[in-house]
């Protein structure tokens, strides 16, 4: 098991020193991930029963448990899956330190610490699985058998982790992708947006958050 070297920057955000880039954004993470994953992919509007999210880099876990409150706020019947790839998974005592910072979802991340492995597997919450599996995401992807309804692209900045952006994992993304399903990520960069084009994807440029310009989300016809 891998586990990433952090450095903390005002004593609650994790920075990845191997990526040289933080886990979340400095302006706010849990307004961000509402804004670029949540409604970059068009939720709460589309869950249903079945709804099936994948994920390219757990990180805190801050892209799940805003889900899991979006999931639960919505009242939405049945079930919910959410995957996420994932190369170091974080200690549990790191993510607690990290997730502190979003008192707004304190007993979620109660529920999500307290089970917190460091590692990869299958965790059950109320109405939602979570599926993590650890790993490069370039060899693990490929062999997973489900598709996503929708796609949060998160891993580092395409500059510093150019391998989580490449076009055969964007073509793997797709390939793991429902007809009509979605896919949002923070970063705006020119060959992320073609390599999820020639993937298959119908791609737009849209506002992103904080000091980000731009975002882009991704629909596959």
């Amino acid at each position: 098991m891998r586990q990433p070297e952090l450095q903390w920057r005002d004593g609650s955000v994790p920075v990845s020193t191997r990526f040289d880039d933080p886990y979340f954004s400095l302006a706010g993470g849990l307004e961000e991930t509402r804004h670029v994953f949540l409604a970059g992919n068009d939720l709460p509007a589309r869950f249903r029963d079945g709804f099936a999210v994948a994920e390219l880099g757990f990180g805190t876990g801050l892209n799940f448990l805003t889900t899991l409150a979006a999931w639960k706020a919505a009242g939405s019947p049945g079930r919910l899956s959410f995957t996420s790839f994932e190369a170091y998974p974080m200690a549990r005592d790191d993510m607690a330190r990290a997730l502190a910072a979003f008192p707004d979802l304190a007993p979620l991340e109660d529920a999500l610490v307290s089970r917190w492995t460091g590692s990869g597997g299958r965790y059950e919450f109320d109405g939602m699985e979570l599926t993590v599996i650890e790993g490069d995401a370039r060899a693990t992807l490929p062999g997973w058998t489900g598709r996503a309804d929708a796609w949060f692209l998160d891993g580092f900045a395409p500059a510093k982790n150019p391998e989580l952006w490449q076009p055969d994992l964007l073509a793997e993304v797709a390939r793991h992708t429902v007809p009509g399903g979605t896919a949002a990520t923070y970063t705006a960069a020119g060959f992320v947006r073609r390599g999820l084009e020639n993937a298959g994807f119908a791609v737009t440029r849209c506002e992103g958050y904080g000091r980000k310009r731009h975002m882009t989300r991704a629909v596959m016809p």
